[in-house]
């Protein structure tokens, strides 16, 4: 491990991404910026007449979706600038805008939905025989008929569009503080040198086989967090009151109603999955024992958490090793999906090493017309190859769905946008096991497998309870301060881990350093993502081209259908319990195969 940050100048170019596939200059953006503002002063235009005739219908939604395109490639430029250095002023400058036109182009055509929703649905069909070019706006008119209950006067949807950009303040504010403020003290390493303490080292970090250094960045990097613990709840704080504002603007019961049903979820899926989980807690508490076991320590710690329970298996992968790999297990879903990760390697779609200012974690993001692209942060281990075909996996369901569908059909959900990923993830992990050679090697993989249901099936079943209790207490007054939602967060820590783990107090904090808990109910969706995608995979590996077909047309689906009939196509019912217990009971096999191997 390097001893310190490089500077994104000192990162190899072939590292980091190309943004010059979406705009050669600033200037460039600039131009598309305006532009962007210019195509929703004409939307605009059409206020007061948007439906009053088949003709002005079709014109106005071409303009909509002109404007819609224009601003996700200023949007997406801009964001991508930005993360990749946070305390670069330039690209602060380029988000700033972009968010502020963000904001403009939502108040300039928040009057369309009222006006469409005005227009009696006989007469939208007779619009859509009178112009066959409606056609193409079928999913976006039956979408927005769908949330009919939940719209408002033209003049109130103005309104909240021009409070959305005021909204972003506690995520921005929460980034600002993680990414480019946020500063950790040092430790010195397994040989003595200095390591520097960053977000992106912290499982690194925790998986060293020297457990006082584990203890002591645990400690460290919590103590750092608890320190501002105050404002972290501040700025949780606000971004649970903005979310319940929009849910009873809306007339929703609840802000979780209101999240799952913009996805076109039904809350009972998310329950269903709670209860799944709360009856397979016992297999959770038989994995902390399996852990506690084979660490061979008399307690178990939360800084023993990531540590690989084969501890003489040197499992470093250089970023080469791991390009390889995943051109290797994704095989199984055929030659053109092979031919675009490969190009996803070669044409630089992919930012790969963490830098000084560069946002933490990992995501994919798309730009409609140009191609996908993926943040990473890698350094070097299992986990990072797996984070690799992971954000690979987003971005071959953005490459199809955009491939196959128009702006606004291609932008599947949020409930199915986990498959993908998750499914490239099983299928990595089943070529690794196959080709494992020793005993060791295979209990390293067997571990990933564990820690994978670990931290996705039940972790994030676990933020998902967070939230929703966090956000009960909001809407029946109860005030949330570091003290009540560190006091929520380590009960159930405990709740979860059993009695066989040591809950440290440091683990109370961890709250504040979850950034997807500013996303609106996003967590649940990794659970039953991750129950869909084990299906899927061992689907695809049983049956081969049989399974790889209805895949490859849910991944080129977008959103033509409800999230749960799109899954439905790959051959998994989520809207039944059958998924969720299927999938605990591989883990519950994992967790017997591991323990056979060192009986």
């Amino acid at each position: 491990m390097e001893q310190r940050l490089p500077k994104r100048s000192e990162v190899p170019g072939e590292l980091t991404w190309r943004l010059e596939d979406i705009y050669e200059t600033d200037e460039a953006w600039e131009k598309d910026r305006q532009e962007a503002l210019a195509l929703a002063d004409r939307t605009a235009s059409y206020e007061g007449r948007a439906a009053e005739s088949a003709e002005t219908l079709l014109e106005v939604l071409e303009l909509a979706e002109s404007c819609s395109m224009k601003a996700q490639s200023v949007s997406g430029y801009a964001n991508m600038r930005h993360d990749q250095d946070m305390s670069d002023p330039a690209g602060q400058e380029l988000y700033q805008k972009a968010q502020s036109m963000e904001v403009r182009i939502g108040e300039k055509t928040a009057f369309l939905e009222p006006e469409i929703l005005a227009v009696p649905e006989e007469r939208l069909l007779e619009y859509r025989a009178d112009e066959p070019g409606i056609e193409k706006f079928d999913v976006m008119l039956r979408e927005i008929a769908r949330r009919r209950p939940h719209s408002l006067s033209a003049e109130m949807e103005k309104l909240l569009a021009s409070s959305e950009e005021m909204a972003m303040a506690p995520y921005n504010g929460f980034g600002m503080l993680i990414n480019a403020d946020l500063k950790f003290p040092p430790v010195k390493g397994e040989d003595g040198a200095e390591i520097q303490i960053t977000n992106g080292r912290f499982v690194p970090l925790q998986m060293s086989k020297d457990r006082n250094l584990r203890k002591e960045v645990f400690e460290k990097f919590y103590g750092r967090y608890a320190e501002f613990a105050n404002t972290w709840a501040a700025l949780y704080d606000g971004q649970v009151k903005q979310q319940i504002f929009y849910a009873k603007a809306r007339k929703y019961p609840s802000a979780f109603e209101a999240a799952v049903d913009a996805n076109n979820v039904d809350p009972a899926v998310c329950g269903a999955l709670i209860d799944s989980v709360h009856r397979n807690m016992d297999k959770m508490h038989r994995y902390v024992r399996l852990r506690k076991k084979l660490l061979g320590v008399d307690e178990l710690h939360m800084y023993d958490v990531y540590a690989p329970m084969v501890s003489d298996y040197d499992a470093a992968v250089s970023y080469d090793e791991a390009k390889e790999l995943a051109l290797e297990a994704l095989k199984p879903l055929g030659e053109e999906y092979i031919s675009v990760v490969r190009r996803a390697f070669d044409e630089r779609w992919i930012d790969v090493l963490e830098n000084e200012g560069k946002r933490g974690g990992a995501y994919s993001s798309g730009v409609y017309g140009v191609h996908p692209y993926m943040l990473l942060n890698y350094n070097s281990t299992v986990d990072d190859v797996f984070t690799l075909v992971h954000e690979m996996g987003h971005s071959m369901h953005t490459w199809y769905s955009e491939k196959n569908q128009s702006l606004y059909n291609a932008n599947y959900k949020i409930f199915v946008a986990e498959v993908a990923s998750t499914t490239n993830e099983v299928l990595l992990l089943e070529y690794m096991l196959k080709r494992a050679e020793t005993r060791e090697e295979k209990a390293y993989l067997i571990n990933h497998y564990l820690e994978s249901f670990k931290s996705t099936l039940y972790r994030q079943t676990m933020f998902e309870e967070f939230e929703r209790k966090t956000n009960a207490m909001a809407e029946e007054g109860v005030p949330l301060t570091a003290d009540s939602l560190s006091d929520v967060y380590y009960r159930l820590n405990q709740e979860y881990f059993g009695e066989d783990m040591v809950s440290d107090p440091g683990i109370a904090s961890e709250w504040c350093r979850i950034p997807h808990f500013y996303y609106n109910f996003y967590v649940y969706q990794y659970a039953t993502s991750f129950a869909a995608a084990v299906a899927i995979a061992h689907r695809i590996l049983d049956e081969g081209e049989a399974a790889v077909g209805p895949y490859l047309k849910f991944l080129s689906s977008g959103c033509t259908q409800d999230p749960v009939s799109l899954l439905r196509i790959a051959g998994v019912d989520m809207s039944t319990a059958a998924p969720v217990d299927a999938a605990l009971e591989v883990f519950d096999g994992a967790i017997t195969e591991m323990e056979e191997l060192y009986r």
